[in-house]
């Protein structure tokens, strides 16, 4: 890696998953997957769960099955890489914080109460701007074992360090793929060991993210204006969750993992269960919703930290 050779990278986060971002509107600066392991490295690099580079969607190289690619309506490509370089479908705490970043970087006019589309490998999606924080229609989500897993409730067994045995989880695709294990306690969650990936029978062919969650029910939960001001409670589902992200380890968040949570838990629950969820990660809180036609809007907050200079 030279360090003459790498761009400026703004360091932000969305509720503890980290990423270094950078502009490369012309579409001339992409780096390589050893690169990208390199500076997201948290001993030898600057650290992060991944890089995400800004190009304009009319630039050379992005990918053609981009929805909407030579659309004006979708200007920015946010081209997600994990930390270990290889290739990721999307991140829903990475499209807030790009979002953010291209707001910051006076790449995007984006007024409270506007939205934006923002093409990702998942398609063109709808980004609104709640104050500083950001909600994301994250698009269709399915289960790759069909109406027969969502019925029984799981398609796959998991096993990892920390859990005496297997256990069942649940398959979901966001597009990116999910399986979802229930837990049955506050120690239990506590004590896995996420450093290494967690077995899953059988074994998906790309790899998956692993969430373990536990379901608290419904809580009344603080309702909060775009101003931060508490302005009454409202009922959602809530759920704890840990995840081991592929190509990355365990996070303090993931995204498209507390969607998947939150959908894996609605589905548990059955008829009657709440369509707005609170997902309890170790880094914060997100929002998701359950929308119409099988999509999922998530919310929560997107941080930039500072700019890292290559020396």
């Amino acid at each position: 890696m030279n360090a003459a050779d790498l761009p400026t990278f703004v360091k932000g986060h969305g509720t503890g998953n980290d990423f270094l971002l950078y502009a490369d509107p012309d579409g001339v600066a992409e780096l390589t997957a050893e690169t990208i392991a390199a500076v997201a490295d948290r001993h030898t690099g600057f650290g992060a769960d991944g890089v995400i580079r800004a190009v304009r969607t009319s630039a050379p190289g992005v990918p053609a099955g981009v929805v909407g690619a030579d659309s004006v309506d979708s200007e920015w490509f946010m081209d997600y890489r994990n930390a270990d370089g290889s290739v990721a479908e999307m991140c829903g705490n990475g499209i807030r914080v790009f979002t953010a970043f291209l707001r910051h970087e006076n790449l995007l006019d984006l007024p409270d109460g506007g939205s934006t589309a923002i093409a990702t490998r998942a398609g063109v999606l709808q980004v609104r701007r709640e104050g500083e924080e950001y909600a994301v229609d994250m698009g269709v989500w399915s289960a790759p074992g069909g109406p027969d897993a969502l019925a029984e409730g799981f398609d796959v067994s998991v096993v990892v360090p920390g859990l005496t045995e297997q256990r069942p989880g649940l398959r979901l695709d966001l597009p990116n793929p999910h399986t979802v294990v229930a837990v049955e306690s506050a120690d239990e969650l506590d004590e896995l060991d996420l450093h290494r990936a967690p077995g899953v029978d059988p074994s998906p062919e790309h790899g998956t993210n692993v969430e373990f969650v536990l379901p608290l029910g419904e809580q009344e939960v603080d309702e909060v204006d775009r101003d931060g001001q508490v302005t009454g409670t409202v009922t959602m589902g809530v759920v704890r969750m840990r995840v081991h992200e592929r190509g990355v380890g365990e996070t303090l968040s993931c995204g498209t993992g507390a969607c998947a949570a939150a959908l894996a838990v609605r589905t548990w629950f059955g008829d009657g269960a709440p369509d707005e969820w609170q997902v309890q990660v170790p880094g914060g809180t997100l929002r998701v919703r359950a929308l119409a036609e099988q999509h999922v809007e998530l919310a929560g907050p997107a941080q930039l930290v500072g700019r890292v200079t290559p020396l």
